[in-house]
């Protein structure tokens, strides 16, 4: 089968297309014949050489695929060879088939492509995980989310919304402000030219945010502090801006926030299964609908995978980047 391979840690050059046997279907897992798989940030950090594979998974980049089920493994229950599957991997994404535990695998949304789903496990684990399981966000609160365009943000917009949060998000294009909006933030803000803490307070009608999402870190720590409401809910699930900050925790002690960061990977197997459950119980139903839906930036080919990796450096894009393995 054809896979992308990181030849060595570097930049986007160092994807190459390549060979290897096809995988089986373990015991508990689905062999996935991959039509589609998303591009996300952590595949960027992993070709640089900052976020290893974990002991056991696929030394390949790609954590979501969408595609047909090729075979079924000892164990497993509900499934059949031919149907349409997404899944939220552990790695092994870039390539034409990859072995997943059955129990992070999802049947693809009525009327959703394989591209279209192919965007949707990543993000959809990490917000429903950080969101909604973490942070408790429910219907009536406010909800604040940086990197509104991007695959996390575009999902995080919806979900909340679906939910009946009052959505604000940062974005760093006048765009981009406008694509957030369109997805149903009630404010977005431009951080390149305005102060996001002050353009929030000034538009929203309560005191704080009840829960904050972010993956900048750096200095937007002690800004969330400052926004977030009284019994407010920060979760954190990436540093982009740096791991080290100097932070004032007292706002975090006055109004007993809670703060928490997670990364999704290294979680057990049965942690994702829950939270697969969880998707198809509360959203899948709200993607089917059509009060969800995937928003795709940009698909490129899988031996084009060094140019999907460029694009997402750009941060230009707005939603996800999607590779695909057909002609």
């Amino acid at each position: 089968m054809r896979v992308i391979e990181v030849s060595k840690h570097g930049g986007p050059e160092v994807l190459q297309l390549a060979e290897r046997e096809q995988p089986v279907a373990g015991k508990g897992e689905l062999l996935i014949a991959v039509e589609a798989a998303g591009v996300n940030r952590p595949d960027i950090i992993q070709r640089l050489g900052f976020y290893p594979a974990p002991a056991g998974a696929s030394d390949l980049l790609g954590l979501e695929v969408a595609g047909v089920v090729a075979a079924v493994g000892e164990g497993v229950e509900g499934w059949r060879v031919g149907e349409a599957v997404c899944a939220r991997s552990n790695g092994g994404g870039y390539a034409e088939f990859t072995s997943v535990d059955a129990g992070q695998c999802l049947p693809i949304p009525a009327g959703l492509s394989a591209v279209q789903a192919a965007s949707l496990p990543e993000t959809f684990f990490t917000v429903w995980s950080n969101v909604f399981d973490r942070a408790k966000l429910r219907s009536g609160e406010s909800f604040l989310v940086h990197g509104g365009t991007s695959g996390i943000g575009v999902t995080a917009i919806q979900m909340a919304k679906a939910v009946g949060a009052k959505v604000y998000a940062t974005a760093g294009s006048d765009e981009k402000v406008a694509a957030c909006e369109t997805l149903g933030a009630v404010k977005a803000i431009n951080y390149r030219s305005e102060d996001f803490v002050e353009a929030v307070r000034a538009h929203h009608d309560k005191p704080g945010i009840d829960v904050i999402l972010d993956m900048v870190g750096g200095d937007y720590i002690q800004k969330n502090f400052s926004l977030a409401a009284i019994e407010g809910r920060i979760a954190n699930i990436n540093f982009q801006a740096g791991f080290e900050a100097s932070v004032n925790f007292m706002p975090m002690m006055t109004k007993r926030i809670t703060f928490s960061a997670s990364t999704l990977r290294p979680q057990s197997a049965a942690s994702k299964a829950r939270i697969a459950s969880a998707l198809q119980e509360s959203f899948w139903p709200l993607i089917e609908m059509g009060k969800i839906r995937p928003v795709i930036a940009a698909r490129f080919p899988l031996a084009e995978a060094a140019d999907a990796h460029r694009l997402m450096e750009t941060s230009q894009h707005i939603g996800k980047i999607i590779l695909t393995t057909g002609s």
